[in-house]
């Protein structure tokens, strides 16, 4: 039986790049990958496989680039490695009264702790953003809309990563069956 592979594709149909949740699926089952289904239609892809995630990463990447002729970024999770992220959540009591205030970046490849310090600076009033569990987490209690920390996130300060809003990060792990979660 094969394990659950998270793939979050940073910028998917933005910057030029128009991938349909069909050439989502259609991409994933050409790669041999299991069981693919999409949560919402902004790149978030859920795959039955047991590939390591570093591996399977650099496989969509190039999969990526020879089908819509650029390479998205891709970020790859297995399981046990988003209940993780998830269990480190440092906003829990946010997260159940705003969850769509809530942000968790997943990071491809670390945290430059440097930059989340000079982050802080741009905070308003409640904002935060704490790293956690291998991952960036921002509160944005009056919206993203106008935050200047979230303006500020920006992959050259903090390290590359995508974002997703605890709704869809509670999807995403509804959609890889991880069952009840916080």
């Amino acid at each position: 039986m094969s394990d659950v592979r998270i793939i979050l594709f940073r910028g998917m149909n933005t910057g030029g790049v128009r991938a349909p949740v069909a050439e989502q699926t259609s991409m994933a089952l050409d790669l041999g990958l299991a069981m693919p289904r999409t949560v919402l239609a902004s790149g978030n892809l859920i795959v039955d496989s047991d590939a390591d995630p570093a591996e399977l990463e650099a496989r969509v990447e190039s999969e990526t680039e020879r089908r819509f002729g650029r390479r998205i970024e891709t970020i790859v999770r297995s399981a046990d490695q988003w209940s993780a992220l998830m269990a480190a959540n440092p906003f829990a009591d946010e997260a159940r009264k705003d969850p769509s205030r809530l942000l968790l970046m997943v990071m491809k490849a670390g945290i430059r702790h440097e930059g989340v310090q000079t982050l802080r600076a741009h905070a308003t009033r409640a904002e935060a953003v704490t790293a956690a569990g291998g991952g960036l987490w921002f509160w944005h209690p009056d919206g993203i809309g106008q935050s200047k920390l979230a303006e500020k996130a920006q992959p050259r300060l903090i390290g590359s990563g995508t974002a997703r809003n605890w709704n869809t990060v509670l999807k995403i792990a509804a959609s890889a069956g991880l069952g009840e979660t916080r």
